[in-house]
């Protein structure tokens, strides 16, 4: 039961973070919702399948290491991406910069 409720949060945050890419104004919001969407809704997915398949011990914990993979490397991809854009020149579509004051 337990897997099938995190199937449909995975696959929700798939549904609203798809919405956040098409719908938000800039590079860096849009790199917001596709983070979101990527870490939350793949790792929901993928501990739904480890406590659902009915693979081995060994498959069952290769979901969990791409679960954690997830968790630690795609926020660290998307900052590095968010900033090489700001220091490419574009500039967010926002009222208060916060990274510009922090960076002169």
């Amino acid at each position: 039961m337990i897997e099938y409720l995190l199937l449909l949060l995975g696959e929700s945050i798939m549904i609203f973070g798809t919405l956040g890419i098409l719908r938000f104004p800039d590079v860096y919001t849009r790199l917001h919702a596709a983070t979101k969407c990527d870490t939350g809704g793949a790792m929901n997915i993928l501990i739904a399948l480890a406590i659902a398949s009915e693979a081995s011990l060994l498959i069952k914990l290769k979901f969990l290491v791409l679960a954690f993979l997830i968790a630690l490397i795609n926020p660290m991809v998307s900052h590095a991406i968010a900033r090489g854009a700001y220091k490419y020149g574009i500039k967010p579509k926002v009222v208060v910069d916060m990274y510009a004051w922090d960076n002169p």
